[in-house]
């Protein structure tokens, strides 16, 4: 099942530039870690190395933050929209 995932500039750099993927999976980890398979530079901002989402990186799934959900065990259906949003520090 094909979902939109869209990624912030700063990540769509390690996206071969793409801001906008289509991906497929039964849950939002199926779905990241096509992601990751498709874009080695890209996976290790995407989730831990225990393969589980990071406190500083936010999806939202058609605009419900998943961390309100279940996470990256959270569904996902055909149509769906993830959207990834990375805190940026600085000073």
């Amino acid at each position: 099942m094909a979902v939109t995932f869209s990624l912030p500039t700063v990540l769509a750099k390690l996206a071969d530039g793409q801001s906008t993927l289509e991906a497929s999976g039964t849950t939002l980890g199926d779905v990241v870690a096509q992601v990751a398979d498709r874009f080695p530079r890209l996976a290790p901002r995407l989730r831990d190395t225990a393969g589980g989402p990071y406190p500083f990186v936010t999806y939202y799934l058609n605009d419900e933050d998943i961390r309100f959900r279940n996470g990256f065990a959270t569904p996902v259906r055909e149509g769906d929209e993830i959207t990834v949003v990375a805190a940026i520090a600085g000073g």
